[in-house]
């Protein structure tokens, strides 16, 4: 799991072995507390070998990307790790998306994050203490993904084939399968 957080997804399957990196350190602190696989790692360089696993999941997490050529380079990343014929699941938050934050109407966004108690109260950076809610509020980069973006940006990242993309709940998502390597 890139980008792993909490570890949320590292426990769907416990006949399958999971593994989670993410840049965050206090998040993977809960992840460790629950006896997960994890380790501190960027999206952008990730310390493991070449087609070192059978597949991977990147939820939520592309889109904090502030550039095309960061989504690519993330997308490219994550499919040097996965082995040929394996799979990539991406999610990214829609444009279109309805709901809590929905009629958006500019791609990229600075969208308030509440950083749940447990994970801390103290402000680092430039977050600001929301006191009513007893928790730090953070504005995190978003950039809002339109139909078709993220099958655009895998081709630009080579080397993969689209199996499936889809609108699920608020975000488009995309299963890839990295293409074996030619002789």
């Amino acid at each position: 799991d890139i980008g792993c957080g909490n570890g949320k997804y590292l426990s769907t399957n416990p006949k399958v072995w999971m593994h989670g990196c993410d840049r965050s350190p206090n998040l993977l602190q809960h992840c460790t507390a629950n006896k997960h696989d994890v380790l501190v790692a960027d999206a952008l360089e990730l310390p493991y070998k070449s087609s070192a696993f059978d597949a991977a999941i990147s939820i939520a997490v592309i889109h904090h990307l502030s550039t095309e050529e960061r989504r690519v380079a993330a997308l490219k990343e994550a499919l040097r790790v996965v082995r040929p014929g394996g799979v990539l699941l991406v999610y990214n938050w829609a444009l279109e998306q309805e709901g809590r934050f929905g009629g958006f109407k500019e791609q990229d966004q600075l969208i308030p994050w509440h950083l749940n108690k447990k994970f801390g109260t103290d402000v680092v950076g430039h977050g600001e203490k929301a006191e009513e809610k007893h928790c730090v509020v953070y504005k995190r980069f978003y950039h809002l993904f339109k139909e078709g973006e993220t099958e655009r940006l895998f081709e630009a990242a080579g080397g993969n084939t689209v199996r499936q993309s889809y609108y699920d709940h608020a975000n488009w998502c995309a299963i890839v399968e990295k293409q074996a390597l030619s002789m």
